[in-house]
């Protein structure tokens, strides 16, 4: 049941993603989104916090997979 989920949720961002990109529309992709809450265009502490997130989640997931614990 899990995998069908998780391949259904993966489907369904893939499309809202799509549309968003196509449609030009600014502040709908998860790009922008990330970037509005982040404010890594205006503010140096929001893309050093930003960075710091995003490393320690892949090098949280990288373990996560690779050593199957967390």
């Amino acid at each position: 049941m899990w995998p069908a989920i998780w391949i259904v949720w993966s489907c369904l961002f893939a499309v809202f993603e799509t549309i968003a990109l196509v449609n030009k529309r600014e502040g709908d992709t998860l790009s922008e989104n990330f970037r509005r809450l982040f404010r890594t265009r205006t503010s140096k502490a929001g893309r050093a916090a930003f960075a710091v997130s995003w490393c320690g989640f892949s090098a949280w997931f990288a373990l996560h997979i690779l050593t199957e614990t967390m």
